[in-house]
């Protein structure tokens, strides 16, 4: 058990390296509430960071919680301040382009997780997170990351799918039925019965 508070003590006092590293061993020994509120005693853009970097750990539990953990420390910022929340999403659009030099990995899910935290973010990227499935918008052509919108559209879609089905996003994820990647497929399927239900109504 790592001590209560113990993050809280690196403010203005330890390298992002030293505060990384602790971050990431938050998300390994604790439960998600428990990381949150450690998290909560640093100011949002000195977490976000060690998130983002969180992403790309060999753990899928640790990469879980870390993106669960962005969407909701995103949101904390965006009631402070929107403008400084809209350059973290500009940043993770950045981290999808082709220029960027990297693969985002996380990256889909971690916007529809700041999304779905929080309705003014969604208003603004919800369109942007639909464009990565879109031949005709800015499609991802590296399925794994295209697999990740999956997620982050059923995420999305969970919390607000007017947005989305005013996007007509069902019609972009149809040909996902038939992708070659099974995961790919069910969350497709998976996103298209959470929207199809709120249609039918």
């Amino acid at each position: 058990m790592i001590k209560r508070g113990y993050v809280a003590k690196d403010r203005g006092k330890k390298s992002p390296r030293i505060l990384r590293r602790r971050v990431h061993e938050l998300l390994r020994s604790e439960d998600l509430k428990q990381v949150l509120r450690e998290l909560r005693k640093i100011s949002p853009r000195k977490a976000i960071n060690p998130l983002i970097s969180a992403f790309y750990d060999s753990d899928p539990g640790l990469r879980s919680k870390a993106i669960s953990a962005f969407g909701q420390i995103v949101a904390d910022l965006a009631n402070k301040d929107m403008e400084a929340a809209r350059i973290v999403m500009r940043r993770l659009m950045w981290m999808l382009n082709d220029e960027s030099g990297g693969i985002g990995w996380g990256v889909p899910e971690a916007m529809a997780e700041a999304m779905a935290c929080h309705p003014g973010i969604a208003e603004e990227y919800a369109h942007i997170l639909v464009s990565y499935i879109r031949e005709d918008g800015n499609l991802l052509e590296y399925g794994p990351l295209r697999k990740g919108v999956l997620w982050g559209i059923c995420r999305l879609a969970q919390v607000h799918p007017d947005l989305l089905i005013e996007l007509d996003t069902a019609r972009y994820i149809r040909p996902y039925l038939e992708d070659d990647d099974p995961s790919s497929r069910e969350l497709s399927a998976r996103a298209l019965k959470i929207l199809g239900d709120r249609i039918s109504h």
